[in-house]
């Protein structure tokens, strides 16, 4: 398999809802750092159209808030190139149809991206109006550089790839 050259990165998320707007942050902040060929949304409400999204790109990276299993801040990171979304992390959504359930039905429709990853990152406070907490805010750089390393590593392996070809 050839190494993705086409990639997407979503920061998934309400932004008015305290630590759920960990994805909407590190959207833009990639924005600011990332070569200008890879896409970068945000994507707040229902994420059914997330499917649509991502149809022409080989790889997406997408960001979300998850509920606290250890500590808010922590960061997970789900390669979901070969399975489910594991149970044990919650992905929040304010509304029925979340990054977890998108993920989910392409995955049985057939429309699952080649490299999917997820970073999740454990919220404390996902209160309407609230401000995020320090913790969650802090694993946004976090969260960013480890994107960034990884699309360089998708890029140089397209590059030898390539150059063996």
């Amino acid at each position: 398999m050839t190494a993705p050259h086409k990639i997407l990165v979503i920061g998934a998320g309400n932004p008015d809802r305290g630590d759920d707007g960990i994805g909407a942050m590190v959207a833009r902040r990639l924005a600011q750092l990332l070569p200008a060929d890879i896409a970068v949304l945000t994507r707040s409400g229902d994420m059914l159209s997330l499917i649509d999204d991502w149809a022409a790109f080989d790889a997406v990276f997408s960001v979300d808030a998850a509920a606290t299993i250890g500590a808010p801040g922590r960061v997970h990171r789900i390669d979901l190139t070969a399975g489910a979304l594991p149970r044990e992390i919650a992905l929040t959504s304010s509304h029925a149809f979340g990054l977890a359930e998108a993920i989910e039905l392409a995955q049985a429709l057939g429309l699952a991206l080649p490299r999917i990853i997820v970073y999740a990152v454990e919220g404390h406070c996902f209160d309407a109006g609230a401000a995020m907490t320090p913790e969650v805010a802090a694993a946004a750089g976090v969260v960013a550089d480890r994107i960034i390393a990884e699309i360089a590593t998708l890029r140089q392996e397209a590059g030898e790839v390539a150059m063996h070809a």
